[in-house]
């Protein structure tokens, strides 16, 4: 969190025992001023992104008013209550991070595996590389930072799991998300190639 926005950042690499994609978007826009980012299986990641974009739209219409980030965010959650309770060849193991921006304010919430939220303050981190992420984040994290100091944080704390975790790696984008909506700020694709 910082003073004009919310930052969430995210590496490209997708595990499956094997690196299975090196150029995975784990940020997805949810509405106009809300993302997550992703961890956990694709299919069920992928599958729940589209579901909520869609229970969202409709509420809105359904309403007549925009969603606040609160209301999305236990949206989500309990999709991924039922989704981690139902029986499946594949367990349904997702995580998401939810950033967004309302009439009342910035939040972000991370939304656990079976289901559960919690309302983020300052930082938090997800996904094989939090060991390495959250490191550089407590050590390093000021209340008030401003958006630049916010997105250079959060790309020293992708770096440090892209650095140790081997689940982690191959890129990194980050998003503000502001007053002006979702915004990209920076996506970075690393080519690690050795020509002899």
């Amino acid at each position: 969190m910082c003073r004009d926005g919310v930052i969430l950042a995210a590496d490209k690499r997708v595990t499956a025992g094997y690196i299975a994609n090196k150029r995975f978007r784990k940020i997805l826009n949810i509405t106009d001023n809300i993302a997550v980012t992703v961890a956990g299986s694709v299919s069920e990641v992928q599958l729940l992104s589209r579901l909520i974009q869609a229970e969202l739209r409709l509420k809105d219409l359904q309403t007549k008013r925009i969603t606040n980030v609160k209301e999305a965010a236990n949206l989500l959650a309990g999709m991924v209550f039922s989704n981690f309770r139902r029986m499946a060849m594949m367990p349904a193991i997702t995580g998401f991070l939810m950033g967004g921006r309302d009439e009342s304010g910035q939040y972000a919430y991370e939304i656990g595996i079976d289901g559960s939220i919690m309302k983020i303050d300052d930082y938090t981190s997800d996904g094989s590389g939090s060991f390495f992420a959250i490191g550089v984040l407590e050590q390093e994290f000021k209340k008030d930072l401003s958006i630049d100091e916010g997105v250079k944080l959060a790309t020293r704390a992708i770096n440090a799991a892209i650095q140790r975790d081997p689940s982690s790696g191959n890129g990194i984008d980050v998003v503000a998300i502001t007053t002006s909506g979702v915004k990209t700020v920076l996506e970075k694709e690393l080519i690690v190639r050795l020509d002899v």
